[in-house]
């Protein structure tokens, strides 16, 4: 069996430099072997770089999922608001 494999996080810095070695033509092989990167990891840093220039997972989201997280956000909030208006009105009721 293999073993899982710690979850690393890496900088901007490195990223970048990793997709630059791409760019300028090292193989793919090459560089996931030298940095013992796995094949999806440098997929989707050359992928998320070409798309918008940023590896933040926030960049790469559309206007509709960005209003779409924005609007669930705000039912969240009037939905705890409503919430707390009903049991006032509970506890002015009892007075």
């Amino acid at each position: 069996m293999t073993e899982k494999r710690a979850r690393r996080t890496y900088t901007k810095e490195f990223k970048n430099q990793i997709v630059q070695l791409h760019e300028n033509g090292k193989s793919r092989t090459d560089i996931l072997r030298e940095y013992d990167l796995t094949s999806t990891t440098f997929d989707n840093w050359v992928r998320r770089h070409k798309a918008t220039g940023s590896f933040e997972e926030k960049d790469q989201r559309t206007d509709e999922e960005n209003e779409l997280i924005k609007l669930r956000k705000e039912n969240q909030r009037l939905l705890m608001e409503n919430d707390i208006l009903k049991q006032a009105a509970l506890i002015m009721g009892r007075k």
